[in-house]
């Protein structure tokens, strides 16, 4: 692992830690699709993935259910003594945490897929994060993931160029979502003092006469993608304009996260395909979608966005960003005003790409009768098949490929149409 001047590049690892507080990172597929710029389309792709278990019925929620209240018996968006949220229609209201994802809901460039899930049903983070990232239904079958699956479908063109026409392709290992490809690259906030270019130089100089080549390789492609990232200083700059003083700046390392996404995807010869990496949702206490942690969660993820698109500029138009959790939380609050491991949740859609302004959902209801083993939300949509969706009307994806390399034995799961603009 070598610590560059603006990111740390590290293995991939779900911590306990992790889960609890807040981290960012950010992979990108290192090569230029040949695609991007026929017909004029330039897509972009970025997945968000919130690790932890995003409680969706909190973040939005279904105030327009007669058993809402009853079912939650907590804070919830609606109620006499909370705030009434932001009105999404006449059914769903949205946390007023989450201001920047309300406006693209207005303006028509996100929408939100309700009552989701993937084909996981129990209740462990890492084989829920597996289930999730491997596209797979089973646990621990497979060491690719649904998106690096797709790369390998993608018409692959010229390596991605950084600094000085030079490629970048780092060493370090990536997510299981986007394992399939060795030309990935990874990149982590460094959250230390910023090395002088002296200092840098001169450990380069140390480990190349040491003849230690791998170790300055993966250094001077950390110091390249840092020229693109920006300094520790800029960074620090950046988070404070993103209005999160009222979270104390723990969105720090997510907004710096985002906006290196955004500035080396908005690059003309940089990567088109990118994921981010958000934790902080696992709330079994102050699951209050307005004051508690999960309400903190709730505006870094604003925070997140809001540079993401900032920093993509003119790029965002043809960008769609998918905001996925590994399952949702059980319907009731429990005794310390959070909620436990569930099932169904929900996940967003957002971009210039997207045909938002929508809640899509089959919505299940909240009554005794209607939850998944008397505990859980339901989930009515499969989130391979809005993946599928996304996956064929943004990049072009055929259904068979779909069916067959991308998410296999998925044949009966068929792509929700519909949710790119046209």
């Amino acid at each position: 692992m070598d610590r560059s001047s603006a990111g740390l590049l590290v293995p991939h690892a779900v911590t306990r830690r992790g889960l609890l507080g807040i981290t960012a990172t950010f992979t990108a597929w290192a090569a230029l699709p040949r695609f991007a710029h026929a017909g004029g389309r330039d897509p972009r792709l970025v997945v968000l993935v919130l690790r932890g278990a995003m409680d969706g019925l909190s973040t939005v929620a279904p105030v327009g259910d007669p058993d809402h209240e009853r079912a939650r018996g907590g804070p919830v968006l609606g109620s006499s003594d909370q705030a009434p949220g932001l009105a999404l229609d006449s059914f769903f209201a949205m946390s007023p945490r989450l201001p920047t994802l309300g406006a693209m809901y207005q303006s028509g460039e996100a929408l939100v897929v309700h009552a989701v899930a993937s084909p996981y049903r129990e209740r462990s983070h890492f084989d829920g994060q597996d289930v999730l990232e491997s596209g797979l239904p089973a646990v621990g079958v497979a060491d690719t993931g649904w998106l690096g699956r797709t790369l390998a479908l993608l018409p692959e063109g010229e390596m991605v160029q950084f600094t000085n026409g030079e490629g970048f392709a780092a060493g370090a290992q990536v997510p299981l979502i986007m394992r399939g490809r060795s030309k990935v690259v990874s990149w982590m906030p460094a959250g230390y003092p910023e090395a002088s270019e002296d200092t840098r130089a001169r450990l380069l100089s140390l480990y190349r006469h040491t003849g230690d080549e791998r170790l300055a390789m993966t250094l001077e492609e950390g110091l390249q993608l840092g020229m693109v990232a920006g300094s520790e200083k800029e960074a620090r700059a950046a988070s404070r304009s993103a209005a999160d003083a009222d979270i104390k700046g723990r969105s720090r390392p997510a907004v710096q996260a985002a906006r290196v996404a955004g500035r080396v995807l908005s690059k003309e010869d940089g990567p088109r395909i990118g994921t981010l990496d958000l934790s902080g949702f696992d709330n079994h206490s102050r699951g209050d979608p307005v004051d508690g942690q999960l309400g903190d969660s709730l505006a870094v993820l604003d925070a997140t966005l809001a540079a993401l698109k900032e920093s993509l500029g003119p790029a965002w138009r043809d960008t769609v960003v998918m905001v996925v959790t590994e399952f949702g939380r059980t319907v009731a609050f429990n005794g310390s005003g959070g909620t436990d491991h569930g099932t169904g949740t929900a996940l967003f859609l957002l971009g210039g790409g997207v045909a938002g302004g929508r809640v899509v959902a089959d919505w299940p209801g909240l009554s005794p009768a209607a939850l998944l083993e008397g505990r859980d939300l339901r989930p009515t949509t499969d989130l391979r098949s809005v993946a599928k969706g996304v996956l064929r009307d943004h990049l072009g994806v055929s259904e068979r490929a779909l069916a067959e390399s991308v998410f296999p034995g998925s044949a009966d799961l068929k792509p929700v149409s519909d949710l790119l603009r046209s």
